[in-house]
């Protein structure tokens, strides 16, 4: 599987020229065949470092590489995989919340609306 479109890589690049706002995540990988799952709000211009929510069995906003996502194998000729049908609706901050009260990167309405209504009554 292709990791990132030219449409998605754009986008992500295009967030990475406008830093330190709170992007909506544009793209969700995971590995299907265990609990890691990623997160992307950005890239930097070497086409490789991204910045969102990883979580690797402990959910942490940081940066992380396209590149090593791709170098990974798995059983049965598997790879890392990008959800299709990953829509961000929210900032990088409500899914940041989600995580931190469930303790893994949600991406249910449930958790999200809980989320953002903390948040919401934080500032």
């Amino acid at each position: 599987m292709i990791l990132l479109t030219p449409n998605l890589r754009e986008r992500l690049l295009a967030n990475g020229r406008c830093r330190g706002l709170d992007h909506v995540p544009v793209v969700k990988f995971f590995n299907p065949l265990g609990i890691d799952t990623w997160l992307a709000t950005e890239m930097d211009e070497d086409n490789d470092t991204m910045f969102g929510l990883a979580d690797l069995g402990d959910p942490e906003a940081g940066s992380f590489s396209l590149a090593e996502m791709q170098e990974v194998e798995l059983p049965f000729g598997m790879g890392i995989e990008r959800d299709i049908l990953f829509d961000g609706e929210y900032p990088l901050s409500v899914y940041i919340e989600a995580a931190r009260v469930a303790g893994r990167i949600v991406v249910d309405d449930r958790s999200l609306r809980a989320a953002a209504a903390t948040l919401a009554r934080q500032r």
